[in-house]
């Protein structure tokens, strides 16, 4: 069984308790104006489920693994999606955890929790991303660099 920290989306979890904490119990009344950081939250949480549904749907329609970053004995991916969201970013689903975890922040007022974003995206990249690109790379050497090349990792 694979480890339950080798799930990004535990990793979203874990950073979304700590913001909510932060918002719950260690608030030092620094809010940010309301409605306008529950509105602006709810949409960039509305946005991320939107941008992870048009990526489960791609990679469905392709007929390949929501999974890339699984094992080298694992299922490889059955093909290289560049179409659809995947033709505006690399991690589509990525960059909606990090929708998401942003509008957590903005809607619990979690204000000191806003440095937990850039954290989350750089832990994200460093231990799923790059596994996983160099995985693409080596099942797909013909298609993947001019990929790469052509769309942005994030958006």
């Amino acid at each position: 069984m694979k480890n339950l920290m080798d799930v990004p989306p535990v990793w979203l979890g874990v950073f979304a308790a700590a913001a909510w904490v932060q918002g719950q119990y260690l608030s030092l009344r620094l809010a940010w104006p309301q409605p306008f950081a529950s509105l602006l939250g709810g949409g960039l949480i509305g946005l991320g489920l939107i941008l992870i549904g048009l990526a489960a749907f791609e990679l469905w329609r392709h007929r390949t693994t929501i999974m890339p970053h699984a094992d080298p004995s694992a299922i490889a991916p059955a093909a290289l999606v560049q179409s659809g969201i995947f033709a505006r970013s690399r991690n589509p689903i990525y960059l909606a955890d990090a929708l998401i975890l942003s509008g957590l922040v903005l809607r619990w007022d979690a204000v000191l929790c806003v440095i937990l974003v850039p954290v989350f995206i750089w832990w994200i990249a460093r231990h799923f991303i790059e596994a996983e690109e160099i995985r693409l790379q080596n099942h797909f050497s013909d298609d993947f660099p001019g990929y790469a090349r052509k769309v942005r990792r994030w958006f």
